[in-house]
Order: structure tokens, then C-alpha cells, then sequence
């Protein structure tokens, strides 16, 4: 070989030795950072579980922190739904029959053709919906509650106005028996509100309520069958679907529940008859206006709250009900005062303010305080009524259904 080819030789092999040793090199440098990255020191034992302790430790007090924001949440729930007020409301039903046994006594106790109100038929007990649970898009229960409602759910994908879907089904619906009432989701204001044929609101989201008890009885299954049918027509005429409960599941509850108004739906009456004279209209009026008392559109004297809600009435036990024009005139022997118990809130307070006007009554007119066997009333009679009051009204709360709240006010008009 000539000395070229022998010098070509020798600077191959220095190349090739010089890539094999800049390759070991960087093995080298990478497996130093390697160790350096993954050579985590051994721990101290004393060390270690001291570490160990106080993570423990600051796990138990992060639980212990949200366990006190979890009581707190719950109570301050709790102060909000126990501060609201429910305003008392008297309906009265002029079909009353005879009172059950336990309601008797010595004062008048009708039981109303049919009970009013029914359980929530879906698993859960409604709470109270405050104002910021409306803006989030949560139905108020004052307006609907599966506790009284079969309800029907709409999420459109346009808004409607209020005169169209109001107007949708309104031939179907209006073959069935009992109340039916329409919410929508204000957009702009972010609050559920009633739904109302002039408004000129406009609602994607939609809810309407088929009411399953009234005084009539329970819902039936022509009726739920009607509604059934109208909310699927309704969803696609909103080119929405419509959700709707399980139909049997509603049916019992209406059925189960209405057994329960029965032992609840009670009026309560106290008889002022006269003892010789008749009681002359001029001195009625002046007696029951100085109470407070006007006459109503029924030909009653109404007592009502400073919210315009009805307490009790007072009934001409005669035939003719009561006037403005009637009252110079007119003359009777005896008038009753009637508390309606599911549809007043605290009712035994009630109850004794109305007794004390009857009193007030029959010394002025010289009149009696009797029960319907026309026995004198006393103290000691009336006692068990009050305690009666008290213990229907209590039933009823227990029913998540309180006396003179916005669902009996439903359900026993």
C-alpha cells in the first residue's frame, strides 16, 4: 500500500475511536443526571413519622373545617326556611257534611265533600326554593311542588310566548276536572313566574302542574290521561320534550293523600242564637264592623289580616246571606262564626280570637253561645276543640303541608 492509503487508514481509526468515546461520554453525563434526579435520600424514622403525623393531622383538621362549612350551610338553610311567614287564608265550602267523631265535641266541625291535599309521589321531601335557588333555575314550591302537582317539564329550543303555549292545548285541557297552573323561567330576570295569557314574556324553559287533589277528591285516570296526551302535543308544537312522572305512581298518592285531607279537612263553627229577641241586621253590622269584619261577594262577614287574607267568617243561619242593602232591614235568630282549619296558620290563636268575638256578640245581643244540639258552650267545652286545632294543624306539618301555607290554600279552596 502506498503511505496515502495507510494515512487514510489511521485517521478512520482515530474517527471511529473519537465517536465511540464522545458516545460513552454523554451515557456517561446522562446517567449522572438520571441518579441525580431519581436518588431521593433515606428517611430518618423519627423524622418520617413526624412528617407522617402532621400530614395526618392537617388531613383531619381540612375535614374538620369542612365538616363546620357543611354544619354551617345546614344551619344557616335552616334559619332562611324557618324565618319565612306563611300568611293564614279561609276558604269556605258551603257542601259540609257531618264531622267525624273525633272533630264533634260540642262545637260544629264539618267535614268537606272531599279532601285537598296529596304527597309528594317522587322520592325526596321538597325543600323550601329561596330566591337565589330561583335564579339558578330551581322551581319554587310555592308555585309547583310534585308535593300537590303532577308536573310536566319543557326544555325548548326556542322561546315561546306566553299567549301561544297557553293557547296550544287549550281545548284539551280544558275538559279536565281539576286546576292546572303554568310557570316559565324569565331569561331577563332569572326568577320563575306564573305564566299569564296577556303577558309578553317569552319561555324556553316551562313547567305545568296538574293539580291531583282538590275538594272534589283525587285525581283520576282520564283526567292524567287527557293531561298525558296535551303535554306530548304541546312538546312537539314547542319542538320540545316533554318529561313527565310515572302516571300510576301519581294515581296512589292522589289516592293515599286524599284519605288524609278527609281527617284533616275540618270547619269549625260557633253559634250565637238568640234568647228570645231576634238579632236585627242594623246591630249586627255595627257589631261585626267594629271587629274588622266587611261583607263579601258570598253574603258573608269576612275577618281578614292586615295581608288580606282571611281568618274566619260569620253566616247568617237563615237562608239569606248578608248585604249592604239587606242589612237595615233584615232580622235573624241566629248566626255562626266558622274557622276553616287547614286553611288558617296558627290556628288555635285563631281559634280563641274568634271565640272571644262570639262572646261579644252574645252579650251585646243577648243571645247564646250553643253547639249544633243547641247545649251552652262553655270553657270547658270548647278546651277539647282547641286542642283539636292544634293537633289537625300539627298533621299537617308533619305532611310537609302546613295550615294556611300556599299549598293548602290550593288544595282546600
Amino acid at each position: 500500500m502506498t503511505e496515502l492509503q495507510i494515512g487514510l487508514i489511521g485517521l478512520g481509526g482515530v474517527a471511529v475511536v473519537g465517536v465511540i468515546a464522545y458516545n460513552t461520554w454523554q451515557e456517561y453525563q446522562q446517567r449522572k443526571l438520571a441518579e441525580k434526579l431519581l436518588d431521593v435520600p433515606p428517611a430518618d424514622v423519627l423524622l418520617g413519622t413526624a412528617a407522617a403525623d402532621e400530614t395526618l393531622a392537617a388531613s383531619a383538621d381540612s375535614e374538620r373545617a369542612q365538616a363546620f362549612v357543611s354544619s354551617a350551610a345546614s344551619e344557616s338553610h335552616v334559619v332562611r326556611a324557618s324565618s319565612q311567614r306563611i300568611e293564614p287564608v279561609l276558604r269556605f265550602s258551603e257542601e259540609t257534611q257531618e264531622p267525624p267523631p273525633a272533630a264533634r265535641n260540642p262545637v260544629e266541625a264539618h267535614d268537606a265533600a272531599g279532601p285537598a291535599v296529596v304527597p309528594e309521589f317522587e322520592a325526596g321531601v321538597p325543600r323550601v326554593v329561596d330566591d337565589k335557588d330561583a335564579r339558578n333555575g330551581i322551581e319554587p314550591v310555592h308555585l309547583l311542588s310534585p308535593v300537590i302537582d303532577y308536573v310536566a317539564a319543557f326544555e325548548a329550543v326556542e322561546a315561546a310566548p306566553a299567549r301561544q303555549i297557553l293557547a296550544s292545548q287549550r281545548d284539551a285541557l280544558s275538559r279536565i276536572r281539576k286546576p292546572i297552573h303554568w310557570i316559565g323561567y324569565n331569561e331577563r330576570s332569572r326568577e320563575w313566574e306564573t305564566v299569564v295569557d296577556d303577558g309578553e314574556n317569552e319561555y324556553r324553559r316551562i313547567r305545568v302542574g296538574l293539580q291531583l287533589v282538590d275538594r272534589r277528591g283525587p285525581l283520576d285516570d282520564s283526567d292524567l290521561s287527557n293531561f298525558n296526551i296535551a303535554m306530548h302535543d304541546l312538546g312537539d308544537e314547542l319542538m320540545a320534550i316533554a318529561e313527565l312522572p310515572p302516571r300510576q305512581a301519581a294515581l296512589t298518592a292522589a289516592t293515599q293523600l286524599d284519605e288524609f285531607c278527609a281527617s284533616v279537612d275540618i270547619q269549625i263553627g260557633i253559634n250565637v242564637i238568640s234568647g228570645g229577641q231576634v238579632f236585627l241586621g242594623t246591630k249586627l253590622r255595627a257589631l261585626a264592623e267594629s271587629a274588622g269584619m266587611v261583607i263579601d261577594s258570598e253574603g258573608r262577614f269576612v275577618r281578614c289580616d292586615d295581608e288580606g287574607q282571611v281568618l274566619y267568617v260569620l253566616i247568617n243561619q237563615e237562608a239569606s246571606g248578608f248585604s249592604v242593602e239587606s242589612m237595615k232591614t233584615m232580622s235573624t235568630h241566629g248566626v255562626t262564626f266558622l274557622l276553616d282549619v287547614p286553611c288558617v296558620a296558627h290556628g288555635e290563636r285563631v281559634f280563641n280570637q274568634m271565640v272571644d268575638l262570639a262572646r261579644r256578640f252574645a252579650d251585646v245581643l243577648h243571645g247564646v253561645l250553643v253547639d249544633d244540639n243547641r247545649r251552652p258552650l262553655s270553657e270547658a267545652a270548647l278546651e277539647p276543640i282547641r286542642r283539636q286545632v292544634g293537633q289537625y294543624q300539627a298533621m299537617m306539618a308533619v305532611r310537609n303541608l302546613p295550615a294556611g301555607g300556599p299549598l293548602a290554600q290550593r288544595m282546600f279552596s
